[in-house]
């Protein structure tokens, strides 16, 4: 406890190989954050609708859910939507898509 407040009134010095630490993290991550933002600019994302997929995302028990389905599976959806009758933005979805979203087969909720 003796020259305590001494000890704390001096600011901290830097060692060499302190400051080369710093510098070194600190250009690791700038390079990382530009890794990142190259490969997130350069990644194409899901295929949309262009390829005959349908992505609708929807409130569900444990929070969102995410359907996604292309070609067979897609039609299929759109043709009996009644499995996902909560699901508003699927008929959208069929439509951008270019599926005929039958109406018939929905029931009320």
């Amino acid at each position: 406890m003796m020259d305590q407040s001494e000890r704390l009134a001096k600011p901290l010095r830097w060692t060499r190989a302190g400051k080369w630490a710093v510098i070194a993290t600190v250009a690791l991550l700038l390079l990382g954050m530009a890794g990142l933002g190259i490969h997130a600019l350069t990644t194409p994302g899901r295929p949309g609708a262009k390829q005959g997929c349908i992505d609708v995302t929807f409130p569900s028990t444990l929070g969102a859910a995410d359907l996604y389905a292309c070609g067979g599976r897609a039609k299929s959806i759109c043709a009996s939507p009644s499995v996902y009758k909560g699901v508003a933005d699927l008929m959208q979805a069929c439509g951008r898509a270019g599926y005929a979203y039958d109406t018939a087969h929905t029931r009320p909720t």
